[in-house]
């Protein structure tokens, strides 16, 4: 099983590639046993967050400025360490 702070990048990835509704983002992520705590905890931090498309009743899930920074400065790491 990936490391809570692995899980939660592959989770921040997943997000920032696919803006998926937060339907898809929740089937995408039952797969892995512990989404509700990787998902709870990147809204509790603030790294996530659940938008209106155009006042509509879809929502979809984005990366708020915190999480972008928080991937950016992992992925800057894992370059810094190839």
């Amino acid at each position: 099983m990936a490391e809570p702070e692995s899980l939660m990048l592959q989770f921040l990835t997943w997000v920032a590639e696919h803006r998926g509704t937060y339907e898809e983002t929740m089937a995408a992520w039952q797969s892995t046993c512990p989404r509700h705590t990787i998902w709870e905890d990147a809204i509790i931090d603030g790294l996530v967050r659940i938008e209106s498309v155009n006042g509509s009743a879809k929502s979809i899930v984005t990366l708020t400025a915190r999480g972008r920074a928080m991937l950016a400065a992992c992925n800057s790491q894992d370059f810094l360490r190839s």
